[in-house]
């Protein structure tokens, strides 16, 4: 096939000069190839060599030639039945067949009628760009490819904007993959035979060319992706040829070059004729490649389209990488280089990573010489890049690139990359650590440098290059980011960082010879690093600024951090005494250095019995106090007694005790000078000014973190306030130390106050008490739930009559209450369907006790009882939304119209208690009540709706079935009334007036005992109310119509208020939801509940929780019950 073969089947347009042809070396391995002599005859497109067979006429091309894929008159076609795919592209985009048995098949096509299989070929290229035209046989013999193109144009979709390699989801995702690798597999496939009869390729390659130079965006891409991965798949067919020539050349020098007796004349002959073919494939392959390079890649890397550029960019880096020594030239490179000024961030990545590829061959250096010199500076400029993304792959380019040859890099250029290993982000900041830990921190010679660590004395060969990083830290001028520099270092310089053993010699140790001895500023960047590498091994995440939050450690890096806690635990322990005691002078370095217990496990003191370096500790903290008045080095000794004063380790008292002695001796002092100060009065010196305020500066710092309150610092600090005011003449900065001083001191009292307040009523309930609710609620929820609610009303009862009818809703017993039912409320967990019908009984009982007693001043005064449903609104999340319009209802039943109006504050709990279950409701389009009350209906699907016979016999049988008809008689009626005692003794003696008529209130507990109506569940009782006030209201609607189109509307409105009672019915059950979506999955859509809001989850605070008793819900999903 020859270049020009081409021309004849591309516009002019697409015709370019711009490039060289493809110079193709030939050096490879050997492989065998037993096709290639007995291919068949090439012949031209549109002739018909003589050995093979006639083409079919159009009648005898509508049999099917491929298993799988029928075509007509040319044409494939779908399976009636929606059966297998029949068409290339279906076959490839559902990739449920290996793409090797696709390719096999269409080549037995091929063999068979190469017109009709190369008709599928195209077609397959057409209907992948998202054109839902197809290419007739007709149209295949007897129009050009530009008209065959023009004609696709005219039928392409264009009021979608999407194709296939440009839709979202998985499935297209897949289809890319599938799309590049059966091109890939095709040639592969074809490789000794078919793509050299001049025929195959000639057609595929004219039609991309022609495919790729189209105005529709969806061709130009889709053809492309296909040139480039075509010229991938031909690239690995020249190097396998190359390699294939190269050995043959061996084979026949080796033969020619033996001695004339033992030299084979016929297998020279053959290795000749073979070597022929394999030149003349050779030269076939690159008239291909030449012709997609310079008819497509010319012309789409610089295309509109980023993801088109994008394509070509990194299709080049493969041949380059693939096939070196044909594409690894300037002539090529050229292009990367041009393109890493493409104003898309996309493409400017693809050309850095094609780079990446070929500079991570060292072998390659010298053939990327000329392309580093010319193009180095724009790619150090990309490490600013605005994507951070290119910044990163920058970055990783200039550590390649300095990997291979440290002069290629100068020191302006390397400078520009230091700086940003102090970016926010870290990315960035990590790339720059690699580059700095390549350029600065990594050993050229560690045997050497070991070894010269060895006769200086010293443990560790890093000294010299810990030095290197505190002059580069101090150099950088950016002290207050040492985490910065510590976090980006950590995963390339991580062994280098955690040589605390060498840092601490540094500061320690006096310098050997040939060392210098670090000076004052060096010693403070030390220790800072020092601490930050501590910081940074302890808790295994960036510092603050770096990254969007902790993340969940592996296991790996989790024992990683165990091991380097323990590790510098056991070296500290040990050092950091001897470290305060060289530097305790210094406050900067002393407030660092008081930094590292906090990363400690402290359990290493006792554990390792090193409590002699405890005491150490302690020491050195107590002489820092003494010496130093800096509000950060107190700050810091305060934080570290507060740390090893914890309770959970076995050091806290002896650590106590050293505080308190401290604490002891600091008190005594601040009172003799407070004594001599307010004696002396305007008379006193500088002297006693500062005994005063020194000392005074201490305690207050250590007030902030210690409860100093049986100290009574707060007396003092009183007396010196008052002596200010009344004398005008204290310092001001001994008022402004009083004054915090007294500040912390009231604090601790309110935290004392605040934890002092003892939790009623739920200290009675021990493990036996909870363990009982727990088995009680898995037996039997609605009468777990009646338990929670006598006990409530129990209680309530107790503090009616110790207080009598005038409570105090802000007392501590109410409050207690009110605690104990938000513990009860927790109980049930957060499946709001299970515990449905047992939290709306729950709200049931306590409606009506809350009016079961009416006031006998009289109807204005409320009732007795009303002050429980403040109770009774901890439960009200609980509800489901639908439910709180039920349970509201229910409400308004024992509610007159004056106490809806009602607005002192004795009403105050029933407002709350109505606003708690209004809460939600009114946005419901499924509840009971919004089918009547609200003008615009839920919005359903109407298709497939059942009759509304059949709908309202479902109903019922549904209803009888479900939880809604659960009987409550539970066989211990008496337990349902509320007695008048209490958890622990008998009250008796109740007034008499406090008690209720039997007869005097509808819907009272004895009615829903024994009324046989009751005998369903109270709320299913509530919503068949609702139901049937809404068909008498419909039917009146009905009656007062006589068209019949009016009666099929209000059928279909009383329809969607049905819906709501019907639906309910399917939350009830999981069985029954699914058994009824099934059924009616297209008429109507199930709003479940919707999530626990912000409020409830703040609510499951673990403080208040009891880990030792937990309720183990049905689902499996656990639940701490107070």
């Amino acid at each position: 096939m020859k270049a020009c073969v081409f021309c004849s089947f591309r516009d002019s347009s697409n015709e370019s000069g711009a490039t060289d042809a493809v110079g193709l070396s030939m050096s490879m391995s050997e492989m065998e190839d037993p096709e290639v002599k007995g291919k068949k005859k090439r012949g031209r497109p549109g002739k018909q060599t003589s050995n093979k067979k006639p083409r079919k006429s159009p009648a005898d091309k509508s049999v099917g030639v491929t298993r799988g894929r029928g075509k007509a008159n040319g044409v494939a076609q779908h399976n009636g039945d929606g059966g297998d795919p029949v068409t290339l592209f279906e076959v490839v985009k559902l990739g449920k067949s290996a793409m090797q048995s696709v390719v096999d098949e269409w080549i037995e096509s091929y063999k068979q009628d190469r017109d009709l299989a190369l008709l599928d070929l195209i077609n397959f290229f057409i209907q992948c760009s998202g054109c839902k035209g197809t290419v007739r046989i007709e149209m295949f013999r007897n129009m050009q490819n530009a008209e065959i193109i023009r004609k696709m144009t005219e039928e392409f979709d264009e009021d979608s904007g999407d194709y296939p390699l440009t839709m979202p989801g998985p499935m297209w995702k897949k289809f890319r993959y599938n799309f590049c690798e059966f091109i890939s597999v095709l040639i592969r496939q074809c490789q000794y035979s078919i793509i050299y009869d001049e025929y195959m390729m000639d057609t595929v390659i004219s039609l991309l060319t022609g495919l790729s130079d189209s105005q529709v965006r969806a061709f130009r891409h889709t053809s492309t992706l296909a040139a480039m991965k075509l010229m991938t798949a031909l690239v690995n067919v020249a190097l396998n040829l190359s390699i294939h020539q190269d050995n043959t050349q061996r084979q026949y020098e080796a033969e020619r070059n033996k001695i004339a007796g033992k030299r084979a004349n016929e297998k020279l002959e053959l290795l000749l004729q073979k070597r022929k073919e394999l030149q003349e494939n050779q030269d076939e392959i690159e008239n291909m490649m030449n012709s997609i390079f310079k008819g497509i890649f010319v012309h789409r890397y610089r295309d509109a389209i980023a993801e088109i550029r994008a394509i070509c960019i990194e299709e080049i880096g493969v041949w380059m990488k693939m096939y070196s020594d044909a594409f690894l030239n300037d002539s090529y490179l050229k292009y990367v280089g041009w393109t890493l000024h493409d104003r898309q961030g996309e493409v400017r990545l693809k050309c850095l990573k094609a780079l990446q590829n070929l500079y991570t061959n060292r072998e390659l250096f010298p053939k990327l010489e000329l392309f580093t010199n010319r193009f180095k500076d724009r790619i150090v400029s990309m490490t600013l890049d605005k994507e951070y993304d290119v910044a990163v792959e920058a970055i990783r380019l200039v550590t390649l690139i300095l990997q291979g040859s440290e002069d290629a890099l100068s020191n302006e250029d390397c400078e520009n990359v230091y700086h940003l290993v102090y970016s926010a982000h870290r990315p960035v900041a990590v790339a720059a650590g690699e580059f700095l830990h390549r350029k600065l921190f990594s050993r050229h010679d560690p045997q050497a440098e070991e070894a010269l660590a060895k006769r200086r004395g010293r443990s560790s060969p890093n000294g010299n290059l810990i030095r290197m990083l505190v002059l580069f830290f101090l150099e950088s001028e950016l002290h207050e980011h040492a985490a910065y520099l510590v976090d980006s270092l950590w995963e390339s310089s991580q062994e280098l960082l955690k040589d605390w053993e060498c840092m601490t010699e540094l500061l320690l140790e006096e310098p050997v010879q040939g060392e210098e001895m670090l000076s004052d500023r060096q010693e403070s960047a030390l220790i800072e690093l020092m601490v930050c590498t501590i910081r940074q091994a302890a808790e295994a995440h960036p510092p603050v600024g770096r990254g969007t939050g902790k993340r969940v450690l592996t296991a790996k890096e989790r024992k990683t951090q165990i091991d380097d806690k323990n590790k510098l635990t056991e070296h500290f322990i040990m050092a950091l005494p001897m470290l305060l005691s060289k530097y305790q002078a210094d406050s900067e370095k002393v407030a660092n250095l008081l930094q590292i217990p906090q990363y400690f496990d402290l359990d290493v003191y006792s554990a390792g019995r090193m409590e002699k370096h405890l005491d150490a500790l302690l020491k050195q903290i107590r002489l820092v106090v003494e010496k130093h008045i800096e509000t950060d080095v107190l700050e810091a000794c305060s934080k570290t007694y507060s740390i090893l004063c914890s309770e959970e380790y076995t050091i806290m008292n002896r650590v106590d005790i050293a505080r308190s002695q401290l604490i002891d001796e600091m008190t005594d002092r601040f009172a003799h000078s407070v004594e001599e100060l307010l004696q002396e009065a305007e008379e006193a010196d500088d002297d006693d000014i500062y005994n005063v305020l020194s000392t005074l500066k201490r305690l207050t710092a250590f007030h902030n973190a210690h409860d100093l309150t049986r100290w009574d610092l707060f007396g003092s600090c009183y007396r010196l306030l008052k002596a200010g005011i009344e004398q005008g003449s204290m310092p001001e900065q001994i008022a402004v130390q009083a004054l915090q001083c007294s500040h912390y001191s009231i604090l601790w009292q309110l935290v004392k106050i605040t934890e002092g307040v003892p939790s009623k009523y739920y200290n009675d309930y021990g493990d036996i008490i909870k363990e009982t609710l727990s088995k009680t609620r898995q037996t039997d929820k609605i009468l777990c739930a009646k338990t929670l609610i006598l006990s409530l009303q129990q209680l309530f009862n107790e503090l009616l009559q110790d207080q009598g009818p005038n409570l105090d809703r802000t007392s501590s017993h109410v409050s207690g209450i009110k605690e104990l039912a938000r513990r009860f409320a927790l109980t049930f967990g957060l499946d709001q369907i299970k515990t449905r019908e047992a939290v709306a009984t729950l709200h049931k009982d306590g409606i009506e006790f809350a009016f079961k007693y009416q006031n006998p001043r009289g109807p204005e005064f409320p009732p007795i009882n009303l002050a429980f449903l403040e109770v009774l609104s901890e439960f009200s999340s609980k509800l489901i939304r639908q439910d709180k319009k039920t349970v509201h209802s229910y409400l308004e039943k024992f509610m007159s119209e004056s106490m809806s109006e009602r607005r002192e504050d004795v009403w105050l709990p029933l407002i709350s208690y109505r606003n708690s279950l209004l809460t939600g409701g009114d946005e419901d389009h499924m509840s009971v009540t919004s089918g009547s009350s609200s003008k615009t209906g839920s919005v359903r699907s109407k298709k497939g709706r059942p009759p509304l016979h059949k709908k309202r016999i479902e109903e019922e049988s549904s209803v009888e079935g479900s939880w809604m008809m659960r009987n409550d008689t539970l066989q211990t009626p008496g337990a349902l009334q509320t007695p008048q005692l209490t958890s622990t003794v008998l009250r008796e003696n109740r007034p008499a007036e406090h008690m209720p008529d039997p007869d005097s209130e509808p819907g009272s507990e004895n009615d829903f005992v024994h009324n046989p109506q009751m005998q369903m569940s109270w709320l299913g009782q509530q919503k068949m109310e609702e139901v049937n006030r809404k068909d008498r209201t419909g039917m009146n609607y009905i009656k007062s119509r006589s068209n019949q189109g009016v009666r099929q509307t209000v059928r279909g409105l009383m329809e969607d208020d049905a819906e709501p009672i019907f639906e309910d019915v399917m939350m009830s059950s999981r069985g029954q939801l699914e058994d009824m979506n099934e059924e009616f999955e297209d008429t109507m859509v199930i709003d479940l509940p919707p999530s626990r809001n912000r409020r409830e989850r703040a609510e499951l605070r673990p403080d208040f929780f009891d880990s030792a008793a937990m309720i183990e819900d049905e689902s499996g999903f656990s639940m701490p019950m107070f």
